[in-house]
């Protein structure tokens, strides 16, 4: 008998390769998921057997995707199960407050080690100019147990998933202490929540007021729900597969790469295919880890509702990664203040942001006008009670926005990114109350002042947000025309332009997103910036308009899944839960036909290399 390549199998099935993490994409997990369907079906409606054994397999499933980290995984489930149970035993409120500072101190102080390392030790570097130099200590502290050198401890790795199960426990934790939800008994049942596999590495962030119940209902799947989850699941590896990695391979991962060797328009229309792919991927990611959980009768929350349909930022971010928008209003933005006063908090973010811009801009002067116009805001608020609500709601506004672009990642990118956001929302919020007069004379007073910027400075970037301004203004002008003349069809017509608007907003703030990820956390910020300022050189120079057509033709097939991704995504959700039902309730038989013809079609589009999940990096 071949040993060795006994031994080699084993460790191909039951060993961790940090070249190839456990996908959704992968065969070996699909065949992973029929074994553990087969083992469910026959624990049946033993409850506690059925739990336990789901949360071993989910460890198993998180090895597989993120080797040792497991380890992590497992500390946060004892950790916050334990420090629940105090929370709620204890009568005394200081007692129960210190137990959960306690727990969210460990579960951010172990996010941030892992995730915020890198990004620290830059941030004192330049503040200071003293050098940190980054050490596994959880490597190091293995080699001495082990007695010889099995870890590196010169890099630190990002656990795959680490925000997201991070936010899990703290909810959980949180809920208990506001008394929303009562403790998990089991460390089983609670390792099962915290760590079921379909959701644990992207998400949905399944908050425990959710899910808990469903961990002691009896298996239920009935004929419908079925052949839902089935329609999920090839709704998903499509998206992910068709859509998501084909444009990513084929055209935009070529063009970030190295955006000098591409044109303007190259440049624009791989920012604009990055929107559909990153929306592609993560959408693809829920509905799989949806349908997944679905055939084994659990229910797992809506993620995404067309964010591109959203006529203004505000909705948007009501569509898209709706349990984190979710999550940040609940734990973030009404603990800050939400839309009735500021506390500590919002004057310690307000602060701590004020520094960070200008060590990003490298003046201090920006650090100035930052907090002036805080105070600025401060004092309007003191002396006009009746603005107070409206302008310290979007002070707490903009700074949710600003930590969730910092919990995407540790870079400056992602804290641009979050703050561009938190600008439109704060932006949308003045603009709606504004009546059309002064709607058509701010955006005119704006295009001229970029106008006379492009003219005096003349770069790419200026003059990159002049057209992008004097196309806003043709449409606020025929939006002032039409509500003027009470013109029928001004309500679909404005909704249409701001679909429009929204979705060119949300892709350019994309650019930083996009420029900061995938990226080894040391050398982030210095290749992301590099990559944002050179696409926006290329955008915003001038374009050779006759190239156009020669590059629609060499990228017919990427350009037209495009545009019909986009087409699919903008049908009326009638016609999408329709076609949903419709297939949902096929025959047995034809079902099966439509998935061997799914996945052959899918199997078409498969890469060479399958690319992981883009949410897999936060």
């Amino acid at each position: 008998m071949d040993w060795d390549g006994l031994a080699g199998f084993a460790q191909r099935l039951f060993g961790f390769d940090p070249n190839s993490p456990l996908l959704f994409t992968q065969f070996y997990f699909w065949a992973f998921f029929a074994l553990v369907y087969a083992v469910f079906a026959l624990i049946g409606d033993r409850r506690l057997l059925r739990n336990a054994f789901l949360f071993f397999v989910s460890l198993f499933f998180y090895y597989k995707t993120s080797g040792l980290s497991v380890l992590i995984l497992v500390f946060v489930t004892c950790s916050d199960f334990l420090i629940a149970r105090r929370i709620a035993a204890s009568r005394r409120p200081g007692r129960r407050k210190a137990w959960l500072v306690l727990s969210i101190c460990i579960d951010l102080l172990l996010l941030c080690y892992f995730k915020y390392a890198y990004f620290f030790a830059d941030f004192v570097h330049s503040l200071t100019g003293l050098e940190m130099r980054v050490v596994n200590v959880f490597g190091a502290v293995g080699n001495a147990l082990a007695g010889t050198e099995l870890f590196r401890v010169d890099r630190i790795v990002l656990p795959v998933g680490i925000s997201f199960f991070t936010f899990q426990v703290i909810s959980y934790t949180v809920d208990v202490y506001r008394g929303q939800v009562k403790p998990v008994d089991n460390i089983l049942d609670f390792g099962f929540y915290v760590s079921f596999f379909p959701q644990l590495v992207a998400g949905p962030i399944v908050r425990a007021s959710e899910f808990i119940p469903q961990l002691y209902k009896p298996f239920f799947l009935g004929r419908r729900q079925f052949g839902i989850a089935v329609f999920w699941i090839l709704n998903g590896l499509a998206k992910k597969l068709i859509l998501s990695d084909y444009i990513a391979v084929n055209f935009v991962d070529r063009v970030f790469g190295n955006p000098l060797l591409y044109t303007g328009f190259e440049n624009l229309a791989a920012l604009f295919g990055y929107s559909l792919q990153v929306y592609a991927d993560f959408s693809g990611y829920t509905d799989i880890a949806i349908g997944v959980a679905m055939l084994m009768g659990f229910y797992l929350p809506q993620n995404f509702n067309s964010p591109y349909k959203a006529s203004n930022p505000q909705d948007f971010w009501r569509r898209w990664h709706m349990s984190l928008s979710s999550w940040l209003k609940n734990y973030l933005y009404i603990p800050l203040g939400g839309n009735r006063n500021a506390t500590f908090g919002t004057y310690f973010w307000i602060v701590l942001f004020a520094v960070i811009a200008a060590i990003l801009s490298g003046s201090w002067a920006v650090s100035a006008v930052f907090v002036l116009l805080a105070a600025v805001l401060g004092a309007v608020a003191y002396f006009k009670p009746e603005r107070r609500k409206k302008i310290l709601a979007n002070i707490n506004r903009f700074i949710t926005m600003l930590l969730g672009g910092l919990w995407h990642g540790a870079s400056w990118n992602f804290i641009i990114w979050g703050g561009l956001n938190g600008i439109g929302l704060v932006v949308y919020q003045f603009w709606k109350e504004m009546r059309w007069g002064w709607r058509f004379a701010l955006v005119s007073l704006v295009t001229a002042g970029l106008g006379v910027a492009r003219w005096l400075a003349g770069t790419p970037v200026w003059n990159l947000l002049f057209i992008w301004a004097l196309a806003v203004w043709v449409g606020t002008l025929v939006r002032f025309v039409y509500h003027l003349c009470g013109g029928k069809g001004c309500r679909q017509l404005g909704y249409v332009w701001g679909v429009v608007q929204t979705f060119t907003f949300i892709t350019f703030t994309r650019l930083f997103f996009r420029a900061g990820s995938n990226l080894d956390p040391a050398t982030a910020n210095e290749v992301a910036w590099q990559t944002a300022r050179r696409m926006v050189h290329q955008i915003g120079s001038a374009w050779d308009w006759t190239l156009i057509p020669q590059i629609c033709t060499k990228y017919w097939r990427v350009f037209g899944l495009i545009v019909l991704g986009m087409l699919i995504h903008w049908l009326p959700a009638r016609w999408k839960r329709w076609y949903r039902i419709s297939f949902a309730m096929l025959p047995l038989p034809v079902m099966a036909l439509f998935v061997v013809a799914v996945v052959f079609l899918v199997y078409q589009f498969i890469t060479a290399d399958l690319q992981a999940f883009i949410y897999f990096q936060f």
